[in-house]
Protein backbone atom coordinates (compact mmCIF):
# COMPACT_ATOMS: atom_id res chain seq x y z
CA UNK A 1 0.00 0.00 0.00
CA UNK A 2 1.26 3.53 -0.71
CA UNK A 3 1.49 6.27 1.18
CA UNK A 4 -1.43 8.69 1.40
CA UNK A 5 -1.88 12.10 2.81
CA UNK A 6 -2.38 12.44 6.53
CA UNK A 7 -5.65 12.54 7.84
CA UNK A 8 -6.73 12.69 11.39
CA UNK A 9 -9.84 10.23 12.18
CA UNK A 10 -11.67 11.19 15.79
CA UNK A 11 -12.90 7.65 17.67
CA UNK A 12 -13.84 7.43 21.22
CA UNK A 13 -12.65 11.20 21.59
CA UNK A 14 -8.94 10.44 20.64
CA UNK A 15 -7.44 11.90 17.56
CA UNK A 16 -5.53 9.10 15.67
CA UNK A 17 -3.38 10.77 13.04
CA UNK A 18 -3.69 8.14 9.73
CA UNK A 19 -0.96 7.77 7.06
CA UNK A 20 -1.38 4.40 5.20
CA UNK A 21 -4.47 2.48 4.65
CA UNK A 22 -2.38 -0.27 6.75
CA UNK A 23 -2.83 1.69 9.89
CA UNK A 24 -6.57 2.79 9.18
CA UNK A 25 -6.77 -1.20 9.30
CA UNK A 26 -5.12 -1.45 12.13
CA UNK A 27 -7.61 1.32 14.17
CA UNK A 28 -10.15 -0.58 12.82
CA UNK A 29 -9.07 -4.05 14.55
CA UNK A 30 -8.33 -1.98 17.78
CA UNK A 31 -11.79 0.09 17.60
CA UNK A 32 -13.38 -1.26 20.84
CA UNK A 33 -16.92 -1.67 19.06
CA UNK A 34 -14.90 -4.12 16.80
CA UNK A 35 -13.41 -6.16 19.83
CA UNK A 36 -15.62 -8.95 19.02
CA UNK A 37 -14.52 -10.00 15.57
CA UNK A 38 -10.89 -9.23 16.37
CA UNK A 39 -11.39 -11.34 19.44
CA UNK A 40 -12.36 -14.00 16.87
CA UNK A 41 -9.48 -13.65 14.36
CA UNK A 42 -11.40 -11.49 12.04
CA UNK A 43 -9.65 -9.14 9.63
CA UNK A 44 -12.46 -6.33 8.51
CA UNK A 45 -12.97 -6.92 4.82
CA UNK A 46 -12.87 -3.70 2.33
CA UNK A 47 -10.29 -3.12 -0.09
CA UNK A 48 -9.16 0.72 -0.85
CA UNK A 49 -6.32 1.90 -2.50
CA UNK A 50 -5.05 5.13 -3.58
CA UNK A 51 -4.78 3.55 -7.79
CA UNK A 52 -8.81 3.10 -7.73
CA UNK A 53 -10.82 4.76 -10.07
CA UNK A 54 -13.64 2.34 -9.28
CA UNK A 55 -15.18 1.80 -5.77
CA UNK A 56 -18.23 -0.73 -4.95
CA UNK A 57 -20.25 0.21 -1.68
CA UNK A 58 -21.78 -2.56 -0.78
CA UNK A 59 -23.78 -4.37 2.40
CA UNK A 60 -21.79 -6.14 4.50
CA UNK A 61 -19.78 -9.48 3.75
CA UNK A 62 -21.40 -12.85 3.62
CA UNK A 63 -20.44 -15.45 5.99
CA UNK A 64 -18.04 -17.06 2.56
CA UNK A 65 -16.57 -13.93 2.35
CA UNK A 66 -15.41 -13.65 5.58
CA UNK A 67 -14.41 -17.21 6.50
CA UNK A 68 -11.90 -16.98 3.33
CA UNK A 69 -11.00 -13.53 4.04
CA UNK A 70 -11.92 -12.49 0.45
CA UNK A 71 -14.98 -10.33 -0.16
CA UNK A 72 -17.43 -10.69 -2.77
CA UNK A 73 -16.00 -14.38 -2.99
CA UNK A 74 -19.39 -15.90 -3.39
CA UNK A 75 -22.29 -16.28 -5.86
CA UNK A 76 -23.28 -12.24 -5.20
CA UNK A 77 -19.52 -11.87 -6.30
CA UNK A 78 -20.00 -13.69 -9.23
CA UNK A 79 -23.00 -11.99 -10.20
CA UNK A 80 -21.66 -8.82 -9.38
CA UNK A 81 -18.38 -9.41 -11.66
CA UNK A 82 -21.05 -10.79 -14.35
CA UNK A 83 -22.85 -7.42 -14.69
CA UNK A 84 -19.74 -5.12 -14.48
CA UNK A 85 -18.34 -7.12 -17.21
CA UNK A 86 -14.83 -8.05 -15.29
CA UNK A 87 -12.94 -11.41 -14.50
CA UNK A 88 -12.11 -12.57 -10.82
CA UNK A 89 -8.30 -11.28 -11.89
CA UNK A 90 -9.38 -8.13 -13.18
CA UNK A 91 -11.80 -7.42 -9.83
CA UNK A 92 -9.12 -8.72 -7.46
CA UNK A 93 -6.18 -7.58 -9.18
CA UNK A 94 -6.51 -4.65 -11.55
CA UNK A 95 -5.81 -1.84 -9.32
CA UNK A 96 -8.72 -0.15 -10.41
CA UNK A 97 -11.61 -1.92 -8.12
CA UNK A 98 -12.03 -0.82 -4.56
CA UNK A 99 -14.49 -2.10 -2.02
CA UNK A 100 -15.91 -0.61 0.77
CA UNK A 101 -18.90 -2.59 2.64
CA UNK A 102 -20.79 -0.21 5.06
CA UNK A 103 -19.80 -2.77 7.31
CA UNK A 104 -16.39 -4.33 7.22
CA UNK A 105 -17.64 -7.81 9.10
CA UNK A 106 -20.28 -10.18 8.63
CA UNK A 107 -22.99 -9.41 10.73
CA UNK A 108 -24.43 -12.84 11.40
CA UNK A 109 -27.58 -14.88 10.06
CA UNK A 110 -31.40 -13.35 10.20
CA UNK A 111 -34.61 -14.90 9.49
CA UNK A 112 -34.61 -14.31 5.77
CA UNK A 113 -31.34 -13.34 5.38
CA UNK A 114 -27.60 -11.73 6.85
CA UNK A 115 -28.28 -9.33 9.05
CA UNK A 116 -27.98 -5.48 8.33
CA UNK A 117 -24.75 -3.40 9.07
CA UNK A 118 -24.46 -2.27 12.19
CA UNK A 119 -25.75 1.72 12.08
CA UNK A 120 -22.59 3.66 13.07
CA UNK A 121 -19.99 1.87 11.38
CA UNK A 122 -19.77 3.78 7.78
CA UNK A 123 -20.03 7.15 9.60
CA UNK A 124 -16.84 6.24 11.87
CA UNK A 125 -14.76 5.06 9.13
CA UNK A 126 -15.78 5.45 5.31
CA UNK A 127 -14.70 9.31 5.46
CA UNK A 128 -11.23 8.44 5.78
CA UNK A 129 -10.92 6.13 3.77
CA UNK A 130 -12.91 7.88 0.95
CA UNK A 131 -9.78 10.31 1.04
CA UNK A 132 -7.76 8.22 0.21
CA UNK A 133 -9.47 7.61 -3.38
CA UNK A 134 -8.71 10.74 -4.78
CA UNK A 135 -9.25 8.88 -8.70
CA UNK A 136 -12.66 7.28 -8.31
CA UNK A 137 -14.87 7.45 -11.24
CA UNK A 138 -17.22 5.66 -11.14
CA UNK A 139 -19.20 4.67 -7.56
CA UNK A 140 -21.56 1.28 -7.60
CA UNK A 141 -23.84 1.39 -4.41
CA UNK A 142 -25.15 -2.04 -4.63
CA UNK A 143 -28.19 -3.05 -2.32
CA UNK A 144 -30.71 -1.10 -0.57
CA UNK A 145 -28.75 -0.24 2.47
CA UNK A 146 -25.88 1.56 0.01
CA UNK A 147 -28.53 3.30 -1.62
CA UNK A 148 -30.20 4.40 1.55
CA UNK A 149 -26.79 5.34 3.11
CA UNK A 150 -25.67 7.17 0.18
CA UNK A 151 -28.90 8.75 -1.94
CA UNK A 152 -30.96 9.51 1.18
CA UNK A 153 -33.88 11.35 0.53
CA UNK A 154 -33.06 11.69 -3.49
CA UNK A 155 -33.54 8.26 -3.80
CA UNK A 156 -37.13 6.92 -4.91
CA UNK A 157 -39.69 5.49 -3.26
CA UNK A 158 -38.86 2.26 -4.07
CA UNK A 159 -35.52 0.10 -4.98
CA UNK A 160 -36.82 -0.43 -8.31
CA UNK A 161 -37.22 2.55 -9.38
CA UNK A 162 -34.06 4.07 -8.12
CA UNK A 163 -32.16 1.60 -10.05
CA UNK A 164 -34.72 2.12 -13.32
CA UNK A 165 -34.00 5.70 -12.78
CA UNK A 166 -30.27 5.15 -12.17
CA UNK A 167 -29.49 8.36 -14.94
CA UNK A 168 -30.46 10.62 -12.11
CA UNK A 169 -27.83 9.69 -9.84
CA UNK A 170 -24.81 9.86 -12.50
CA UNK A 171 -21.84 10.53 -12.90
CA UNK A 172 -21.77 10.62 -8.68
CA UNK A 173 -23.09 7.33 -8.04
CA UNK A 174 -24.19 4.12 -9.71
CA UNK A 175 -27.13 2.24 -7.50
CA UNK A 176 -28.02 -1.21 -8.28
CA UNK A 177 -29.89 -3.98 -6.48
CA UNK A 178 -28.03 -6.60 -5.02
CA UNK A 179 -26.90 -9.45 -6.74
CA UNK A 180 -27.52 -11.93 -4.27
CA UNK A 181 -29.68 -15.37 -5.54
CA UNK A 182 -32.15 -14.21 -3.65
CA UNK A 183 -32.72 -11.45 -5.95
CA UNK A 184 -32.95 -13.99 -9.22
CA UNK A 185 -36.83 -13.68 -9.20
CA UNK A 186 -36.98 -9.48 -8.80
CA UNK A 187 -34.55 -9.72 -12.38
CA UNK A 188 -36.78 -12.49 -14.08
CA UNK A 189 -39.74 -9.50 -13.18
CA UNK A 190 -37.96 -6.62 -14.37
CA UNK A 191 -35.95 -7.83 -17.36
CA UNK A 192 -34.93 -4.17 -18.83
CA UNK A 193 -32.18 -4.67 -15.75
CA UNK A 194 -30.20 -6.71 -18.20
CA UNK A 195 -31.20 -5.34 -21.10
CA UNK A 196 -30.24 -1.87 -20.49
CA UNK A 197 -29.42 -1.08 -17.29
CA UNK A 198 -26.35 -4.05 -16.95
CA UNK A 199 -24.92 -2.57 -20.62
CA UNK A 200 -23.94 0.62 -20.06
CA UNK A 201 -22.71 -0.25 -16.60
CA UNK A 202 -20.03 -2.51 -18.11
CA UNK A 203 -19.43 0.78 -20.75
CA UNK A 204 -18.79 2.94 -17.85
CA UNK A 205 -16.94 0.15 -16.11
CA UNK A 206 -14.80 -0.70 -19.28
CA UNK A 207 -14.10 3.37 -19.71
CA UNK A 208 -13.27 3.92 -15.46
CA UNK A 209 -10.85 0.90 -15.83
CA UNK A 210 -8.91 2.58 -18.97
Amino acid sequence: MGKVSSLKLKTNRRCIYITTIKEITEAIKADPDNAEYTAKGWDPLFHVLPTATILVISQAPGRIAQNTKTYFNDASGDRLRDWMGVTREQFYQSDRIAVMPLDFYYPGKGKSGDLPPRKGFMDKWHEPLLAMMPNVQLTLLVGQYAIKAYLGRSRQKTLTATVQNYQDYLPDYFPLVHPSPLNYGWQKKNPWFQATVVPDLQRRVQIALK
